[in-house]
């Protein structure tokens, strides 16, 4: 591609961030430049891939969820970001530009679609839960192909492109595909993670659930657990109260090992947590974010639910009571753990990335091609 770099436009939540990273990873694998177009909540982002690549940081703001004031502000941003991604498309002549939701790839997926025919770089989007986002929705009808994690993704527009490749993981987690799930013989390993800051039900509800679990259970029992800052010291309390043996932390860094390690998992249902679990095998009670913007996460929870790999609780039904049940019919049960591990395994889609890769290539050599001819 003559030098030509991939553009990827991703920023905000790890869920948008992560799957992109791994697309930077698999494309500097295969020799390519890249070029990311964020914004400044993840302009200092620690990535290995990213380390390697040109990094701009655009003006936006996101407009769901606003008032009439600060949505306006948003769309000024947004128009001074796409002005922005403009001039930088212009010169940097990227191959293809590949959006991953969120407002961060609207200016940079709005600013391919301006420039002249003949230096137009092939637009790729991408969509990790199973309800298409809405900065996604906006710009589906104008990208090349809009790549999806779940075949059965609600809310695709009428008439888009499509190709289901799964969501990419980091490699240390894709990894885990494959190595299997030995049921526990004797200590019970339960892993307990909340998304990128953590969760604060699961700091009010699981010291109290495990409490509620059977004696010769609970005596079997660690807990490894994702916590805000503020909630260590009395998450920490509670365990030790107990007398269960747990690790506490507001981030781990070795995810992929604490996965692999885990004989049951609770988490909330983003989708990166979703593909995560899949790639690792793991069984889960999951709990999606009430609020989460047109309820995806209780979507992505549904797609593992219904093939057996986890049980589905509605926040507001997540009482120490209703989860001390659930973690008890699991955690007590070696059959009932290996077959959601089974279950989930069975939905992995280690490859995501590789498979996201080619269709970018495909796509930019199909664009220049156009050029050509």
């Amino acid at each position: 591609m003559s030098g030509a770099p991939i553009v990827i436009a991703a920023g905000g939540t790890g869920g948008h961030f992560f799957p992109a990273e791994a697309l930077a990873a698999e494309l500097l694998r295969r020799g390519h430049r890249i070029a990311l177009m964020t914004d400044a909540r993840s302009a200092d982002y620690s990535s290995p891939a990213f380390a390697q690549a040109e990094r701009f940081v655009l003006k936006g703001a996101g407009l769901a969820g606003r008032g009439l004031k600060r949505a306006a502000e948003g769309a000024v941003a947004l128009a001074a970001g796409t002005l922005q991604a403009r001039r930088l498309l212009q010169s940097l002549a990227p191959a293809a530009v590949v959006g991953f939701g969120g407002y961060p790839c609207v200016p940079p997926l709005l600013a391919a679609r301006t420039l002249p025919a003949a230096r137009r770089p092939a637009t790729i989007l991408h969509e990790q839960n199973a309800v298409l986002g809405r900065a996604n929705r906006l710009l589906a009808r104008g990208a090349d192909t809009l790549a999806l994690s779940f075949a059965d993704t609600t809310r695709v527009p009428a008439g888009t492109t499509t190709a289901v490749v799964g969501n990419p993981v980091r490699p240390s987690l894709a990894g885990l595909a494959g190595q299997g799930f030995t049921p526990p013989q004797g200590p019970v390993r339960l892993f307990v993670i909340g998304g990128s800051l953590g969760a604060r039900i699961f700091s009010d509800v699981v010291p109290e659930a495990v409490g509620l679990l059977p004696a010769p259970l609970r005596s079997r029992l660690s807990v490894v657990q994702q916590c805000r800052v503020e909630d260590l010291p009395r998450v920490r309390a509670a365990y030790e109260a107990l007398g269960v043996p747990a690790e506490l932390a507001p981030f781990f860094g070795d995810v992929a090992g604490l996965y692999g390690t885990a004989h049951l998992v609770v988490a909330r249902a983003g989708a990166s947590t979703v593909a995560e679990l899949a790639c690792a095998g793991r069984g889960a009670v999951l709990v999606p974010l009430p609020h989460a913007i047109d309820d995806h996460q209780s979507a992505n929870a549904r797609a593992l639910a219904a093939s057996g790999a986890a049980v589905v609780m509605p926040q507001p039904a997540c009482t120490p009571q209703a989860l001390a049940e659930k973690l008890a019919a699991l955690l007590d049960s070696p059959e009932a753990l290996a077959q959601a591990a089974a279950a989930a395994a069975s939905l992995a889609a280690p490859d995501a990335a590789a498979r996201l890769a080619d269709l970018v290539l495909a796509r930019a050599t199909a664009r220049r091609s156009q050029e050509v001819s």
